[in-house]
């Protein structure tokens, strides 16, 4: 660990940087970088992500900050991009964005402006975010300010759907790396109005159900996995889920057949259920689980064969909270104020998820900007005011490293 010289002050009120000539010299710089964020933007969306497949994109992220001249620009084993500016002290304030979208392999994407809007899938979700940590890492590393702690920036995969923050956990999995991590702003979006402080939990599950097939007139009366499956999404459609806390319960996919006159050999659904009490996901849980155990009874109780079925999980997203008390939620709010935003806390499901259940202080915002049409291939972003995004998350890193004043022992 690098120990301050002599005479070293650490500034780490959001008035006490304000008042430095060094903020107002990031200030205009993040005002000149409009063109080279837009820019910037652009290249990376056009640039296919999906989840599991974001190696280009990271490539593309790592070459820029590498470009930037940030050290210790390497790419982890799950293919997380990280780039680190050292401050006096080894311990650091993470800034992350993922770089995954939800549009399956093999659509093209290309950005097309529309009366002043970029329009393209993932432009907002998230191309707002991965711009907005680039274009933090280029403003500070191209100034001399000096941190009390280290800054470390994240471009990580495995965010959306069935990547279960993947790269966010394994950023995490070690205990060196949770110890030294003193807080994490995490990149999602555009808006700057939203600030997640609260981790919304969540389990996925692939249920399948499998039989012995056969055609529709001649082997009529044998068992169904359809019927089976269909049985067990009415019996869930059917439950009741409380308001407070608020729970949700989401079959976004089912499949199953090959041919309209032939019993289908199997059938399967993906479930989605959140929570902000992990009680109501456990509760639910196990409810889809007699659910899909009783359907299939009943399909074989009047029906010829036998059936089977199978439940896996295949996202686990804890649910977990900042305390009132951190010195990040207490730092974003003097932010906002200081920069005239009228921001709110919320639950939400983001990278911030894993941090917030190991102890570490985390919060989940916008890049700036507007958005829209999020997870659709109409979506949209609006580069307006795109510069304040990247001044507030300037200045709640500095507030949370420390900027620190060097003074010579003669003052």
């Amino acid at each position: 660990m690098t120990q301050p010289g002599t005479g070293t002050k650490r500034f780490s009120a959001v008035s006490e940087i304000t008042g430095l000539a060094v903020w107002e010299m990031l200030s205009r710089s993040a005002n000149d970088r409009r063109e080279w964020l837009d820019r910037t933007h652009i290249e990376l969306t056009e640039i296919p992500a999906p989840t599991f497949r974001e190696a280009a994109r990271a490539q593309y992220c790592a070459n820029k900050f590498r470009e930037l001249g940030l050290p210790r620009v390497h790419v982890d084993d799950v293919g997380n991009v990280l780039a680190e500016r050292p401050g006096l002290d080894a311990n650091c304030i993470a800034l992350t964005a993922h770089l995954d979208t939800v549009l399956p392999p093999g659509i093209p994407v290309e950005v097309k402006r529309l009366d002043g809007l970029l329009c393209a899938p993932g432009i907002s979700d998230n191309g707002a975010g991965l711009a907005t940590l680039l274009g933090a890492a280029a403003l500070l590393s191209e100034s001399s300010i000096v941190t009390g702690l280290s800054l470390l920036f994240v471009a990580n995969v495995g965010e959306e759907g069935e990547g279960d923050l993947a790269g966010v956990r394994h950023l995490f999995s070690t205990r060196d790396m949770c110890r030294r991590t003193k807080g994490v702003i995490v990149l999602d979006g555009s808006s700057v109005q939203q600030t997640a402080t609260a981790g919304l939990g969540s389990r996925r599950f692939l249920v399948e159900i499998a039989g012995p097939g056969g055609h529709s007139w001649s082997d009529f009366g044998r068992v169904n996995p359809i019927h089976a499956l269909a049985s067990a999404i009415a019996t869930l459609r059917g439950i009741r889920l409380p308001d407070d806390p608020r729970t949700s319960l989401n079959i976004g996919l089912i499949h199953g057949g090959t041919a309209v006159n032939a019993i289908p050999q199997s059938a399967w659904m993906k479930i989605d259920i959140r929570s902000t009490n992990p009680e109501e996901i456990e509760r639910l849980s196990g409810e889809m689980e007699t659910a899909v155990r009783n359907a299939v009874d009943a399909e074989q109780r009047v029906s010829c064969g036998k059936l089977e079925s199978r439940i896996t999980m295949i996202g686990n997203r804890p649910a977990a909270e900042l305390p009132h008390s951190a010195r990040i939620r207490q730092v974003i709010r003097d932010v906002d104020r200081h920069l005239g935003i009228r921001g709110r806390f919320e639950t939400s499901s983001t990278d911030a998820n894993i941090p917030l259940s190991l102890g570490i202080e985390a919060i989940a915002t916008g890049g700036g900007g507007t958005g829209g049409d999020a997870h659709t291939e109409n979506e949209w972003y609006d580069p307006q005011g795109r510069e304040l995004g990247l001044k507030r998350i300037m200045l709640a890193a500095l507030a949370l490293a420390g900027v620190v004043e060097e003074r010579s022992p003669s003052q």
